[in-house]
């Protein structure tokens, strides 16, 4: 259900005047697609943003182009296999608010009121935009919640090994660990205001809603103190409408049970779970022959969906939202829209054979497409 992981972050400037063009291009989308507000017209509000963008070089969106712009690059993310439901994408306009410790309290608001005590729901929260006089702030986190990872002396890392560098970063701006560290030390904000230094920000325990694993049969699984997030929130993304760029616009979908268990518990560059497993299992090792990784993976995987299913956790499974998914390829059809999409993504990395997205191909990324959630560079 989420929107596609992204890698590394990018300062995105805000020098840059807006293109009219552009502006023109996606009013035009708006108000063809019947999301103005009644009594609009297209002449006037053209009239009006052409007006500002030559006056200040940029403009500002209404709560109603800001809403449908934000939905509209959801709707064209195309490594998202959760976009059935653009829709209902919350909008939380936190535009006028600059400040890092402000920006940092409202991205603790979005966890709160977007984890909902497990019912998830897809909400954006989006912060002021870059201008042709300064950048907006940025959130330099990849999500909201991600856990630290801590290199040893033997080389090996303790939690995450995805975030190592990022521990690292965050440790010589002042970060200090729990004295005890863990697999699954939950990571600083670290937000950068339009033209000030990053600064830190711990997230309170109640606003990280937290899924201990189990397994339906093997009692064992227990033991490993296994946990997850419930929210995954990308924070790292820019998002762009009609020519403006919001730097900072965290947004959430829920997770993808595959998406933890054969990915981010699993993945050799990850915590590579899947040798511990097999041997709890019994499994024979010595080959891939004896597909020791696809029946741990599995396994694993079902003790992500069982564990949250248990604790009332909004998760999907790769099988329903496959279909899900193609339900949303045919109502884009029938509005006459292409609906894009990268294949490698929208496959789940689990039975993707045994999934109806695996079996056709789809139109192509345009990475021209907006208004979209641009990847970091």
């Amino acid at each position: 259900m989420t929107a596609p992981i992204s890698l590394c972050p990018q300062r995105v400037s805000g020098e840059q005047s807006v293109n009219s063009a552009e502006a023109e291009e996606f009013l035009d989308r708006m108000f063809a697609e019947g999301a103005a507000e009644e009594g609009d017209r297209f002449e006037t509000r053209l009239a009006q943003v052409r007006a500002e963008i030559a006056e200040t070089g940029t403009y500002r969106h209404t709560a109603a182009e800001l809403a449908y712009g934000a939905r509209v690059a959801w709707r064209n993310s195309a490594r998202c296999i959760g976009r059935l439901y653009w829709r209902g994408l919350r909008i939380r306009d936190r535009r006028r608010v600059t400040e890092p410790a402000a920006i940092a309290g409202e991205c603790v608001a979005h966890l709160r009121q977007a984890t909902r005590g497990g019912r998830i729901r897809p909400t954006v929260t989006v912060f002021a935009p870059g201008t042709p006089d300064a950048p907006g702030p940025r959130i330099h986190n990849e999500q909201l919640i991600r856990y630290a990872g801590y290199r040893l002396e033997d080389g090996s890392v303790l939690g995450d090994p995805r975030y190592a560098e990022f521990t690292e970063r965050v440790r010589s701006l002042g970060w200090r660990p729990p004295e005890r560290r863990g697999s699954f030390d939950v990571l600083p904000l670290l937000v950068e205001a339009a033209a000030g230094e990053p600064r830190l920000f711990t997230l309170p325990p109640d606003a990280v809603l937290e899924v201990p694993l189990t397994h339906p049969d093997h009692r064992w699984f227990a033991g490993l103190g296994l946990r997850w997030h419930a929210v995954p929130v990308i924070s790292d993304m820019p998002l762009e409408i009609g020519g403006v760029t919001y730097p900072a616009a965290p947004f959430n979908g829920w997770y993808l049970g595959s998406e933890i268990g054969a990915r981010n518990l699993a993945d050799e560059q990850r915590y590579d779970l899947l040798p511990a497993i097999a041997e709890l299992m019994g499994l024979d090792t010595a080959s891939d022959r004896t597909l020791w990784r696809d029946r741990a993976v599995v396994e694993l995987t079902l003790a992500v969906q069982h564990s949250f299913d248990a604790a009332g956790v909004t998760l999907a499974d790769h099988h329903t939202e496959s279909h899900r998914f193609l339900s949303h390829v045919e109502r884009e059809e029938r509005a006459g829209r292409r609906c894009p999409a990268d294949w490698s993504w929208i496959v789940p990395p689990l039975s993707s054979g045994q999934t109806a997205v695996f079996h056709r191909y789809y139109d192509e990324p345009d990475p021209a497409q907006r208004p979209a959630f641009l990847p970091p560079g």
